[in-house]
């Protein structure tokens, strides 16, 4: 059997087993702490995905709109901060689990250098590169606003 098969068998298999692992432990712990477990997972999945993946995704985005197929190259640590937000998202304890090892930033790490994902480069002048669209001009209330000042007129 070829790899196609195996991931269709695992995927199909999947519901199955989230089944039977959340009537073990709705048996263990009582059927509504196990559905809080799953509702909690999930809000959490929705958090990582609003926050961290936000940026991940513009970004993907960005450059996928010019025509290249790098997003993934350009961020590895992103791609699994989002494939964890996903699993999280979806109920049940097996993705759940896998999700939140995602989570964590050596398992990250290993998985991108074990797929050849490049870390994105470090910036050390304090500087962050944004689109256009991912940023917008706030004015600081401390600041007095001085565009109609004649002092500043030269």
């Amino acid at each position: 059997m070829n790899v196609a098969k195996y991931l269709l068998l695992a995927v199909l298999a999947l519901p199955v087993l989230e089944l039977a692992v959340f009537v073990t432990i709705a048996h263990a712990i009582g059927f509504l702490w196990a559905m809080t477990l799953i509702v909690a997972t999930s809000m959490a999945g929705a958090m990582v995905l609003r926050h961290a993946g936000g940026n991940h995704i513009a970004r993907m985005r960005v450059v996928m709109g010019n025509g290249g197929f790098s997003a993934l190259q350009a961020d590895g640590a992103g791609v699994f901060t989002l494939l964890a937000g996903i699993l999280l998202l979806i109920p049940g304890f097996i993705t759940d689990v896998l999700g939140l090892l995602l989570l964590l930033a050596p398992l990250r790490r290993a998985l991108s250098t074990l797929f050849g994902l490049k870390r994105a480069p470090a910036r050390r002048d304090g500087v962050v590169d944004l689109e256009p669209e991912q940023w917008h001009q706030v004015p600081d209330p401390v600041l007095p606003d001085r565009r109609d000042d004649p002092r500043d007129r030269r």
